[in-house]
């Protein structure tokens, strides 16, 4: 069931929202050759704690225990944020013995959990200079994105948000992951509908109060995917490169507003 959010509860979503993107946009500033993936971590988690939030991800599906220590529990995802880098299509789990190297794309996916309520955003990152191809493939998936959200007016269809995110992408000769997806969001991480990049059934129509993510995954080569060992880690089956930019948006009054942006 499609859980429709108050007046209320959408400004407080677009306060966790806004502090998901600050937090992202200072992850971004910790990208550059050398740096290892878990210290990007480490760092971001301490400004989501020093903030008043909480890591969603951290021993996510798992009981929340102190975040100043986390730990790896079984089944859980144990770090505070997703590090996606080249191949890895999404729920890269940061390591002290993974450093950006240049040339490297790596996406990082944020969210907070703030007041009871969850923002969750993510964008893909240059490391260093980088080939035309991967320039490319990232630009165009944020285009993606921007379609996918221009797509979501009140009185579409949930599918309409993926067929101009499919379309977009095949014209660039990409294609889009179909395993994975946005979803609804609120008081929960992950709430319906499922949001799907791609043409599928017609899904609901979309109507005030909705609150959900947009979080296209392109890939270069095929879209099918493989899970590693671990458990979280999805890579693209044939070990091209892949990216992905995410925002959450709600249906109000005024239009579709994006949840996930700074004050700035």
């Amino acid at each position: 069931m499609i859980r429709l959010k108050t007046t209320e509860e959408i400004k407080l979503l677009r306060e966790s929202g806004r502090l998901a993107a600050q937090a992202l946009r200072f992850a971004g500033s910790l990208v550059r050759p050398g740096v290892s993936t878990l210290e990007i971590d480490d760092k971001v988690r301490e400004f989501i704690l020093d903030h008043g939030a909480y890591p969603s991800p951290l021993n996510y599906p798992g009981r929340p225990t102190d975040p100043r220590k986390p730990r790896i529990e079984q089944g859980c995802f144990p770090y505070s944020i997703c590090t996606s880098r080249n191949e890895v299509v999404t729920h890269g789990i940061p390591s002290a013995k993974e450093f950006l190297g240049e040339g490297d794309i790596v996406n990082l996916d944020i969210t907070v959990c703030l007041k009871g309520y969850h923002g969750d955003c993510s964008a893909t990152y240059f490391v260093g200079e980088v080939s035309p191809e991967a320039r490319h493939l990232v630009e165009t998936t944020r285009k993606c994105l921007e379609a996918g959200i221009e797509s979501a007016k009140e009185g579409a269809f949930l599918n309409d948000v993926g067929a101009s995110i499919q379309d977009l992408a095949e014209a660039e000769g990409y294609s889009v992951v179909r395993e994975y997806c946005g979803h609804g969001i609120g008081r929960k991480f992950h709430e319906e509908p499922q949001v799907l990049h791609h043409r599928d059934r017609q899904g609901p129509r979309l109507r005030k109060g909705m609150v959900f993510t947009i979080e296209p995954m392109i890939n270069q080569g095929v879209w099918k995917t493989k899970l590693l060992d671990d458990g979280w880690t999805a890579v693209t089956a044939d070990g091209k490169l892949s990216a992905q930019f995410e925002h959450t948006i709600a249906i109000t009054d005024r239009g579709t507003e994006i949840l996930t942006v700074c004050d700035d």
